[in-house]
């Protein structure tokens, strides 16, 4: 019988396990919601001044994005529930590590693969005008309604989608593991659109994956995903560092040092979560019954 409580939302969706053809399908959907979400913005637009949506088009086109995958998704677990065991989401395959020791490996991570990440982005060409605007006008807007969609909706839903869906999906297709993290960390790059995102989003997702692989655990990586978000968004937010567009230019002369101390880290933090014993090649996730077989 399913878990009631917090795990309702995600446990919903246990036995959608998507193949290739699957995943793909899931991106369209997820392009079909964004289209749906400005469509809905525009709407809302004919009704109220563009200076009063300037703050809450994120919030309210963010989730619109989600709503067509996660309507397939759970349609389609619902209906395989009954030919197919499932893969829950969320676990918590800690040991013997522990939590806290997890929640601080995963955010000492986290911070050192922003700071390696920011050296690949100065190899780039300068980002556009129109995009570092957007980008600014994000992080520099109302700062409650910016916490909302940086730091819980991103995290949430895109979690969900790259490391719930598409990494899961790939390990229960019996995918080696390597080869589902890295390609989940694709996805999750390509859906940033565009590679001043899609770097550090890529490298994120490496971690994320890599984590999520070892611990099972979809709230984890939910918490390292937010950690990056919201410190990039109070970093933005403090007068002294607004003109700081990366660590690079955070930390001067001395990034150099930050970057090889947080290659260390990173490989620390690796090695810690790789003392966590895994089941075989579908890594930590619990196998749940068929409903003929509950």
């Amino acid at each position: 019988m399913a878990r009631r409580g917090n795990y309702d939302l995600l446990g919903k969706f246990s036995w959608c396990i998507p193949d290739g053809a699957g995943i793909i399908f899931l991106l369209l959907l997820l392009l079909l919601g964004t289209i749906i979400g400005l469509v809905v913005v525009g709407i809302l637009g004919y009704f109220v001044s563009a200076e009063a949506m300037s703050d809450y088009t994120t919030l309210i086109s963010y989730p619109i994005m989600f709503i067509p995958p996660m309507i397939w998704a759970s349609i389609n677990s619902r209906n395989t529930r009954y030919r197919q065991k499932g893969m829950a989401l969320d676990n918590a395959n800690v040991k013997p590590r522990g939590w806290a020791a997890c929640i601080c490996m995963a955010v000492l991570g986290t911070m050192a693969v922003a700071i390696v990440s920011d050296y690949f982005q100065t190899l780039l060409p300068p980002m556009p005008a129109w995009l570092e605007k957007a980008f600014k006008e994000l992080l520099d807007g109302n700062i409650l309604i910016n916490f909302i969609c940086v730091s819980i909706f991103a995290p949430f839903f895109e979690e969900w989608l790259c490391r719930g869906m598409v990494e899961r999906g790939l390990l229960g297709r019996g995918m080696k593991p390597v080869w589902a993290i890295v390609i989940s960390a694709f996805f999750f790059a390509v859906i940033h659109l565009n590679p001043w995102q899609a770097i550090p989003a890529f490298l994120m997702g490496l971690l994320f994956g890599y984590v999520y692989y070892k611990t099972g655990s979809l709230k984890l990586t939910m918490l390292m995903h937010a950690t990056n978000n919201t410190v990039s968004l109070i970093v933005s937010n403090i007068p002294s560092f607004s003109e700081c567009e990366n660590y690079f230019d955070l930390f001067g002369n001395g990034y150099w040092y930050c970057f090889a101390a947080s290659l260390l880290l990173i490989a620390l933090v690796v090695k810690g979560f790789s003392a966590i014993p895994v089941d075989g090649s579908r890594g930590a996730f619990k196998v749940l019954p068929s409903a003929f077989d509950e």
